[in-house]
This record gives C-alpha cells, structure tokens and sequence, in this order.
C-alpha cells in the first residue's frame, strides 16, 4: 500500500455522537479536506487549515460541489437472496418456503457462490456500502466463497454461516455439532485475517434446536470478540410460533438471552414485537437493533416503535435486509425509514438518519474508531455524494438552505445514482464515473 498522502477536498460530514442526544454531534466543514495516509484518516477538517499540513506536491482530489461522508454500514443483509430479491408473497414464512430456502440451495457450489459474491459486492459498493454484515447460507463454501471475495478487495466485512438443525429443507440442514463445529473452523480462519470478521449465526430460533442455540452461546462466550447476528421479533405469526417452540421462555428475545448470545457485538434484526422488558434487555446487554424498513414494510411485518426503542436506550442501527429489503441502496432504505417512523407518529431528521447508517452502525457492531466516522488513525472507507446526480436531486439540492435540508433530499431522491465514488482502506473501489475523479490540484493552489 502507497503511504503517501493523498487528501480529498469537497464538503466534510461525519458524526461524533447519535443527533438523537447531543446537540453537537457531528462536523461539517463546508470546504473541508480529508487527509488518508497508508489506508487510515490522517486528519479531517477545514482546507484552510489542514492543506499546510501536506508535504510538498502531495495529491489532492478535487470534489468540490459533491459530499464526502463515511461509507455507509448495513448491518442486516443476506447475500444468498440476492437473486430472489423482489419475489411475491404472502409474508415472511411463505417467503422463506417459496423462494429463500430452494434459492440457497445452489450454495453448496464454491463457483455459484463465488460468482453471487461478485455480485453481490459490487452492488453494495455501487450503493455505498463499504461494510456488511452479511448472512451466508448453511454450507461452509458460501462463508469461504463470500470471504474470498471480500478479501481480496480488502473490504471491512462480517459474515457467518447460517445455523440450521430443524424446521428447514433437509437440503438445507447441518447438524446441532456439526454446524458448530463448521462455525468454529470458519471463524479460526476468517475472524481477524485482514479487514474480515465472523459472525455465529442461527438464522432464527425457529430453525435451530435447543442444543444448538446453547451451543452458539458457548461458542459466543468462548469468542467474546466474534460477533452474533440473528432475527427476532419479526412477524406475530413468526412470534407466535416460537411461542410454541419455546413454551418456557418469557419473550422470544428470551430464547437468546438464556443461551448466553446477547452480549456486545450481537446484532439483532427487525425487533419489531418487542416489549419493554425486551428493550431494557437489549439496552443493558449492549445487544443492537438492525432496523430494516424496506424488508418491514415489503412483508408486511410491522412498523419498528422508535419512540420505545429510544426511551430504553436501545442501541439502533438501519439495514436493508436484502432479498426481503427491495433495494441495497441505504439512500432508499432511509426513505422508507423515515416514513416508518412518521407513521409512528416520530420525525427523523436527515441528521439521525445519516449517523444510523454511518457512525450508528459502527458503535452497534462496537467498531467506533475502526469505521464509522472520521477520527484519526480509523480506516479510510468513505463515499462522495453527488447532489447533482439527477436532474431531480441538482434542483432539489440547489433549494437547500442548510445541511439538513441537503441531507433529507438525499434521503428522499437519492439512491446508487448519488454515488459518485467509493473508497475502502483508501483506495478507490467503485467510480460512477471515472473520468471525474481523476482531477487533482497542488495544495496551497486556492
């Protein structure tokens, strides 16, 4: 990796804290300069100030006109579905029948996988996405398939194996030891190598068995800093049926909790038909949330209660949740967040949506000064937003009379279109078009 300095000037925004609780949250420099040095945020602020600091003849990108934030976080998506996205159904058990479990079945092919994976990348980063934490499905060769891929373009990623002994396809089943045992060999070679980390996955508690939830716990405590991902909460139906599965467990976020798997770095999606005595456990175990409203909304879920969700300090984060989210873009995905919470009768502004998908995320996988924002010394994944993407977006952008109302037309019009570029651990990783970022200027020149 190059270590010479190489700075990028265009309008800076990262955040310091979540908007919801602090006034001073976030740093805007309107001509602002980020300075990347060996793959890491050297310094982020004002041109002004900070171009003295660059040695001599030191390259500078010029993006002027566009918005420079940290690449955004999902935190709930399954690269497996990424050919069923958008497929008709009733609600989320007949999803998972009809078209989830036999589309995974091709997985247990190193090639398709390693071909879906391709996809799949490329698509988060068109969007913005710089990192993921992504389901795989039930066999080892789509973990290692998908690592692969992300490997190789030094990605900040996490994924894991999905967890499945009962209530799926037979095709589609490992064992209570045996998926463990898989689990504990991916996560031996994965977790730690480069920028990639595992995740223990049951894909849900109605496909896992007593004893393999009890063994994810332990394999969960044995590796405190290896994350778990799982669903909770998602759909009454769904709910009611772990009723019946688990007869003895207060709530179905009880399931888990008596296992051992909320902890620190456990990312719970959906967590939608929770009750406060759930909340306060999600609170007080640092367990996060993954809020996926276009997924929600698609199913017919539910609508995420925000306002419960923010009176028990819950740490939150957004995700798409593709294929049952219909887009990969966090731009449209907080659209419909922001319409999730109105008709809950709360407002998100723009501010809060934006920390959800960038320092928000980091702090609910406990990331913060890895990713996230722009501290010195973090990795050095960000996105440029192009205000002037589409005709819609430049005349809308161009009514903007603060960095709120900028920030809501791209949360309202925006989509992969307002990515103009992606960079990961500093280098350049997606281009809508390359022939604009080539443009490079002196410093000390303006």
């Amino acid at each position: 990796m190059d270590d010479k300095p190489v700075a990028y000037r265009a309008s800076l925004l990262h955040f310091t804290d979540d908007p919801a609780w602090n006034d001073n949250a976030f740093q805007w420099h309107e001509d602002g300069l980020l300075i990347v040095r060996g793959g890491r945020v050297q310094a982020a602020g004002d041109y002004h100030q900070l171009v003295s600091d660059l040695v001599p003849h030191a390259k500078v990108i010029d993006c002027r006109g566009k918005l420079i934030v940290p690449g955004f976080i999902d935190t709930h998506i399954h690269y497996p579905q990424t050919d069923i996205i958008a497929s008709p159904s009733s609600g989320l058990l007949p999803w998972l029948d009809d078209h989830t479990f036999p589309g995974e079945r091709a997985f247990a092919d190193p090639a398709h996988a390693a071909k879906v994976a391709t996809f799949f990348l490329d698509e988060l980063l068109r969007c913005g996405t710089t990192t993921a934490m992504v389901y795989c499905t039930v066999h080892p060769e789509s973990a290692h398939a998908f690592f692969e891929e992300s490997d190789a373009r030094n990605l900040r990623m996490i994924a894991g194996k999905a967890l499945m002994d009962r209530n799926c396809p037979s095709y589609l089943r490992d064992t209570a030891e045996g998926g463990i045992l898989e689990s504990e060999r991916l996560l031996k070679k994965w977790h730690g190598h480069r920028r990639q980390m595992y995740a223990i996955t049951p894909r849900f508690a109605a496909s896992s068995t007593d004893t393999q939830l009890r063994l994810a716990g332990e394999l969960a405590q044995a590796h405190p800093d290896v994350f778990v991902q799982t669903h909770v909460a998602e759909n009454r139906d769904e709910v009611a049926w772990i009723k019946e599965l688990f007869p003895d467990a207060r709530s179905y976020l009880d399931v888990y909790d008596r296992v051992g798997l909320m902890r620190p770095r456990a990312m719970y999606a959906h967590c939608i038909w929770l009750d406060d005595h759930d909340r306060k456990r999600m609170a007080d175990t640092r367990s996060a949330a993954a809020i996926c409203p276009t997924s929600n909304l698609f199913l017919g879920s539910g609508l995420f209660d925000f306002a419960s969700a923010d009176a028990a300090r819950m740490p939150l984060t957004l995700a798409t949740d593709v294929g049952g989210g219909t887009s990969f873009s966090m731009l449209r995905t907080m659209n419909e967040l922001y319409k999730v919470a109105r008709m809950g009768g709360v407002h998100l502004p723009a501010m809060r949506m934006f920390y959800l998908a960038t320092l928000g995320g980091a702090r609910g996988l406990q990331l913060e000064g890895t990713i996230g924002n722009f501290a010195s010394g973090a990795e050095a994944d960000f996105i440029v937003l192009d205000p002037h993407s589409t005709p819609l977006l430049t005349r809308r952008t161009a009514q903007a009379g603060s960095l709120e109302e900028l920030l809501f037309a791209f949360a309202m019009l925006g989509d992969d279109r307002a990515v103009a570029a992606a960079y990961a651990a500093g280098c350049l990783v997606h281009a809508r078009d390359a022939a604009s970022l080539t443009k490079s200027e002196a410093p000390g020149n303006h």
